[in-house]
């Protein structure tokens, strides 16, 4: 029924997988800031905008102002601008957002809105919004011939540069004594600090990990994605749909799905490309018709 070949169907789930990637290391950000917070960042989008920014402007502005000797290297970039973007989470955290842990859900999302809105903003008023391109680093150019597809060494870094990220994050979380604490304030903070365990600093210090993710995602994006102000806001609505089908606060649940719904997306642009767009939100609403709390949320 469908004229597909197999090299054409390979080479479009590859592209599935890669862009599944992105949203793995977006969602998980957003599932452990959600599960420990219980705050869902509507910043993230423009965190991940950020840090691709910070990257770009590194290497093509700073040594304009600074001079040549001040360029800032993919490999640099990938460790300072998550860093930063972190660093200014935390002091959002601190300043704005701990005020808000005991009211509902809404008030986070509207403050985190705002701060979304504020940046794209900004930078849209600074640089507008055609977008500016990112070169990979030079160790990373070129391609390898699969056979089905030529497969460029930089998108294959993404592939695996994310999944052990995801595996990390997800050991660490998972099967760690400071995973396990970080469980346990979530469920009973208060029985904790009677522990001697200092709650706020470790709810700071994991919003500020949750939001380096997105920074990390950011940054690799870059050569990939035109970096520009909306390149946030255009994933944040699939990321949410993914965090919300994986289960709110579930790590697993965020990067299977992630992975999964890239892939499928990668196999609708195949055969039906006019869904392609809307083929995560189907799902969504079918898991919640079903499975209110996500396919591995914990029900209340």
């Amino acid at each position: 029924m469908f004229d597909i070949s197999s090299q054409a169907l390979l080479a479009q789930l590859l592209v599935g997988l890669i862009n599944g990637c992105f949203y793995a290391l977006l969602s998980m950000g957003l599932a452990i800031i959600f599960g420990l917070l219980n705050i869902i960042n509507f910043t993230h989008g423009a965190q991940f905008m950020l840090a691709a920014f910070l990257a770009w402007m590194g290497f093509s502005q700073l040594p304009l102002l600074l001079g040549p000797e001040f360029q800032i290297n993919f490999w640099v970039a990938l460790v300072l601008a998550p860093l930063i973007v972190g660093a200014l989470g935390v002091l959002l955290e601190k300043t704005l957002l701990k005020r808000l842990y005991h009211l509902d859900h809404l008030y986070g999302l509207l403050l985190t809105f705002g701060v979304a809105l504020v940046l794209e903003g900004a930078l849209r008023h600074f640089y507008g919004i055609s977008g500016a391109s990112y070169d990979p680093p030079d160790l990373l150019k070129g391609g390898v011939d699969l056979g089905f597809m030529y497969l460029p060494v930089y998108r294959g870094f993404v592939v695996v540069a994310s999944l052990t990220i995801c595996a990390a994050t997800w050991y660490l979380f998972e099967k760690t004594k400071l995973g396990a604490l970080l469980r346990a304030g979530t469920e009973n903070p208060k029985l904790l600090q009677a522990f001697g365990v200092n709650i706020p600093l470790m709810i700071t210090l994991t919003y500020g990990f949750g939001v380096a993710l997105a920074g990390i995602a950011g940054v690799m994006a870059a050569p990939i994605m035109q970096v520009n102000p909306l390149m946030g806001a255009n994933l944040l609505n699939i990321v949410f749909a993914v965090v919300v089908i994986g289960g709110l606060g579930s790590i697993f649940g965020a990067i299977f799905t992630g992975l999964g719904l890239g892939l499928l997306e990668g196999l609708t642009k195949v055969f039906y490309p006019e869904a392609a767009t809307v083929v995560v939100f189907v799902i969504m609403a079918l898991v919640l018709l079903t499975r209110p709390a996500g396919l591995f949320g914990k029900e209340k």
